[in-house]
């Protein structure tokens, strides 16, 4: 690369869990810079999981990571062109992607899920990915499953 790589901004942490991970959730769930409204629909969905969940002992705040940690991929396939035939090359992804490739899906399908509000449809996809079930869940297995389909060409890996 000809240019320096550019500096990784610092994400402050938020202000009711003292968190710098759900600060990163929520600047995925914003829309147009609407980070209050963000904030308000990420704390109401924990607020539901919460209700949901009474029978857990572990916090709202717990119960979303591990959510999160569920859905959370290993492995992804890039594609690779080698000698006019285009390769699945399976590789490992770095922690930060991986953070934000789970947080990314988790809210994808929280927006295509059915319900009322979208606090609703994030607190579900949230339970249902804390039980390794849901879109989200499915869709670390699906890139999984792709990555071990793959593997005869992993020696391609760049």
């Amino acid at each position: 690369m000809r240019k320096a790589k550019p500096k990784k901004r610092v994400v402050l942490p938020d202000p009711v869990f003292g968190d710098v991970m759900v600060s990163k959730f929520v600047n995925h769930l914003m829309y147009d810079g609407k980070k209050t409204i963000a904030y308000t629909i990420f704390y109401s969905a924990l607020e539901v999981v919460k209700g949901k969940m009474a029978n857990e002992d572990k916090p709202a705040l717990e119960i979303w990571k591990k959510a999160l940690e569920n859905i959370t991929p290993q492995v992804e396939v890039k594609s690779r062109r080698i000698g006019g035939a285009t390769f699945q090359v399976p590789t490992e992804i770095r922690p930060e992607r991986k953070e934000s490739i789970s947080m990314k899906n988790l809210i994808q399908y929280s927006r295509k899920r059915g319900g009322k509000t979208m606090a609703d449809k994030l607190a579900a996809e949230i339970v249902d990915a804390y039980n390794m079930q849901g879109a989200a869940y499915k869709r670390k297995e699906d890139m999984h499953k792709m990555a071990e389909a793959n593997r005869a060409f992993a020696h391609f890996r760049f």
